[in-house]
């Protein structure tokens, strides 16, 4: 792995790999989508709002682990100063905040004929609203220090703030057992 930490070793690699990668990603979302929302069948008790869950629960699971990929490029920022950390962060931050926004979007929508409520203020939803507000910090934070002479990089204030912000992982995890609410208790 340490041959990749050469940017133009791991540019090598990455150029060709993306396309085919962005396809064959872009094909198993687009079958698992159609799988749960058009194959599966309506549930006993919550009938066809169930098929929300087939979005809701990936795009959380998603939001959370763009998170992770924004510690870990972090930390690969300020202990081993990779050159490729910073962009890396960058270019995690955005599409983790999308799945976090669904997340919260798809929840609400389900939560309406299920709870009867579009919002609770309980700590699963609200510790992953926190998360949102981390991303669209951290999105704000990387556009206002962009280092000079990196191509996207982000200064060691935005990587720690990542670093900081992935204390809301384990609360957002853990909060369904720690305090007692309308959301489902963990899956997994």
């Amino acid at each position: 792995m340490h041959a990749f930490a050469n940017p133009a070793r791991f540019l090598k690699l990455a150029r060709p790999l993306t396309p085919w990668l962005l396809w064959i990603g872009l094909t198993l979302i687009a079958t698992g989508c159609y799988a749960g929302l058009f194959i599966t069948p309506a549930d006993y008790l919550q009938g066809e709002s169930v098929r929300i869950l087939y979005v809701h629960v990936p795009a959380a699971w998603l939001g959370m682990g763009g998170w992770t990929g924004l510690a870990i490029a972090a930390l690969m920022q300020i202990v081993w100063r990779h050159p490729l950390a910073g962009i890396a962060g960058r270019a995690i931050a955005v599409p983790g905040a999308l799945f976090t926004a669904i997340c919260l979007a798809s929840g609400s929508i389900w939560g309406r004929p299920t709870w009867g409520t579009w919002w609770e203020w309980d700590g699963r939803m609200t510790s992953m609203l926190v998360l949102l507000f981390f991303y669209i910090g951290y999105i704000a934070l990387a556009n206002a220090s962009t280092t000079n002479g990196s191509a996207g990089g982000v200064s060691r204030v935005t990587a720690v703030f990542a670093l900081v912000g992935a204390v809301n992982l384990p609360i957002i995890n853990r909060s369904v057992v720690w305090w007692n609410s309308l959301h489902q208790g963990p899956s997994i």
